[in-house]
């Protein structure tokens, strides 16, 4: 009796250890994760997209054939008015032929006053009558190509030939852009096609100034969709009228399509499959975690609004995911 007063105690206290140990390795198998509650809430619907600065108009200024250069009377960064003189190219070929026509102008009198009082045909008249005509367009082609006039008000960008300098036509004489405003290029998804309107305003920001922001508007919306890129081509003007941006700049272009709700989750909640890119969450219920292939929008500061994936008012695991698969059962730390 006293033997078995000994041995009944210690066959009771080993059964609770065994259970305290399984209680144990049950509570090592689950991953300890950490979560947080996600929900709906309005989402400002913005694209950013990049562009390079463009001159509103660009102009070569160069004569059509090869001739001597003068004086140019300008320099790489002054403002040009329209119809202002630059360049005076050699005026010798001009010289003759304004000798030629008022020779012709001379023969067209003499043979009109013929022609007048019947001494002359109509045929005769006609002949000469276009011989000055063709002398007149080749004075005035002539003129126009040797003093060289700016087409339009703008800045002079670049400059290729000095004085005296003979114009052999690789390069124009001067590069004249209109830069009060400029524009700027963009291609937008198919998917916006019918919310880009003629007219719309956009912000624009320039790299060289940091966070300044500009207003652009929406000058050209292109009518079809490029098949291989399923994007249409915009154009947006920037009045730029201190002339801050210049052509060349690095631009961004905000177009905002209004707000929509969508569930927003912390970013690191997101996860990325190794090899395919593609983006998943853990979604947290009873206990257990669910993969979630999430379809993201915008990135805002430390979070992600998701298109896809999570519904409202879910709980995400939000640490402790490399540990995890689908169905797995976890232990939230507190």
């Amino acid at each position: 009796m006293a033997l078995a007063v000994i041995i009944l105690p210690v066959a009771c206290t080993g059964g609770k250890k065994d259970a305290t140990e399984q209680a144990a390795v049950i509570a090592v198998d689950k991953p300890l994760v950490r979560i947080a509650s996600v929900e709906e809430r309005p989402v400002d619907q913005t694209h950013e997209y990049t562009a390079t600065v463009e001159a509103e108009v660009k102009n070569n200024i160069a004569p059509m054939t090869p001739v001597r250069i003068e004086k140019i009377f300008v320099e790489v960064g002054d403002r040009v008015g329209k119809g202002q003189k630059l360049v005076q190219m050699d005026a010798s070929n001009l010289k003759q032929l304004k000798l030629q026509l008022d020779n012709q102008k001379t023969e067209f009198n003499r043979v009109d006053e013929l022609y007048k009082i019947g001494g002359a045909s109509k045929s005769e008249w006609d002949a000469v009558k276009m011989a000055l005509d063709v002398r007149e367009t080749s004075y005035n082609n002539m003129l126009e190509n040797t003093a060289l006039l700016s087409p339009i008000n703008g800045i002079v960008t670049a400059r290729n030939y000095d004085n005296g300098d003979m114009f052999a036509g690789v390069q124009p004489v001067l590069t004249v852009e209109q830069i009060t405003p400029v524009k700027l290029h963009i291609n937008v998804t198919e998917l916006y096609f019918t919310q880009v309107k003629k007219g719309q305003k956009v912000k624009v920001k320039v790299d060289v100034y940091g966070n300044d922001e500009f207003e652009g508007t929406i000058s050209l919306v292109y009518p079809t969709i490029n098949a291989a890129t399923r994007t249409f081509p915009v154009e947006v003007r920037l009045a730029n009228a201190d002339t801050k941006v210049r052509p060349g700049m690095f631009a961004r272009v905000t177009l905002n399509f209004g707000t929509l709700n969508h569930v927003v989750v912390p970013d690191i909640a997101v996860v990325k499959q190794s090899g395919s890119g593609e983006r998943y969450v853990f979604a947290y219920k009873d206990g257990k975690v669910e993969r979630r292939v999430v379809e993201l929008g915008r990135r805002m500061s430390d979070e992600y609004e998701l298109l896809s994936g999570i519904e409202n008012n879910s709980q995400v695991v939000t640490a402790g995911q490399s540990r995890l698969i689908d169905g797995m059962e976890v232990e939230v730390e507190h």
